[in-house]
């Protein structure tokens, strides 16, 4: 892309809502955000179920509470990055400093990057305690809502280690500042330096002028006679 730079156009090009709504980067934000509803919605509605003994409510992987914590934080954590970062992606084209670009690109490669690190941890989290939940009545009635909340657990590695990929590209597309120098310099690179001025080779005689104090001296001062002897 000509005068690009982190894989936007120049500062202040109109932005196309087609293009962008159909680019892999907003796909994989808007599918994140669906990921991340399917984790932490069903954990809040389903995931606290009855005890045996009494009405104390209880988390349904394992009754480890943290587990149920873990993953209401981390989706909501996600739902709230993704509509952050396609505001973001929405003003890119509009930031006109390539520091501030490099700043965005780094943000999201470095928040995407953990992301996908801490949802491969909760996933494998909540597949380990799910595994030792005893069977159980509450266990039966929750059970569709935690194997959702796995499920898109893993679908949500996926899609955040595809926005650390598309990040990292960004980046390295930013790398390369020739397109800025050529877009700065171009105005001024083809013209060239005005040169002196050369004369004809010929030469006036109208140009000179007699120099001065060239008066002829009389060598007799006015009123001076010489005295005869």
């Amino acid at each position: 892309m000509e005068g690009a730079s982190f894989g936007a156009g120049r500062a202040g090009a109109a932005l196309d809502p087609v293009s962008f709504a159909r680019r892999p980067q907003t796909l994989l934000r808007v599918a994140s955000w669906v990921f991340s509803i399917a984790v932490f919605g069903p954990i809040v509605n389903e995931g606290y179920v009855n005890t045996d003994n009494g009405p104390e409510l209880r988390c349904v992987f394992n009754g480890n509470a943290g587990a149920c914590r873990f993953g209401i934080v981390l989706g909501l954590g996600a739902f709230l990055a993704c509509a952050a970062f396609l505001l973001l992606d929405l003003r890119f084209q509009q930031i006109s400093s390539v520091r501030d670009r490099r700043r965005a690109v780094l943000l999201d490669l470095g928040f995407s990057g953990l992301w996908s690190f801490l949802w491969f941890v909760g996933f494998c989290f909540l597949t380990n305690q799910w595994q030792r939940t005893a069977p159980g009545p509450g266990t039966t009635q929750a059970g569709d809502a935690a194997r959702a909340a796995i499920a898109f657990s893993f679908f949500s590695i996926l899609s955040w280690v595809a926005l650390t990929v598309k990040a990292l590209q960004r980046f390295r597309l930013g790398t390369d500042m020739s397109l800025f120098a050529t877009e700065q310099l171009g105005a001024g690179a083809g013209q060239a330096y005005p040169g002196y001025p050369v004369g004809s080779g010929v030469e006036g005689t109208e140009t000179y002028q007699s120099p001065p104090f060239t008066e002829t001296l009389d060598t007799s001062p006015k009123g001076y006679q010489v005295p005869a002897y």
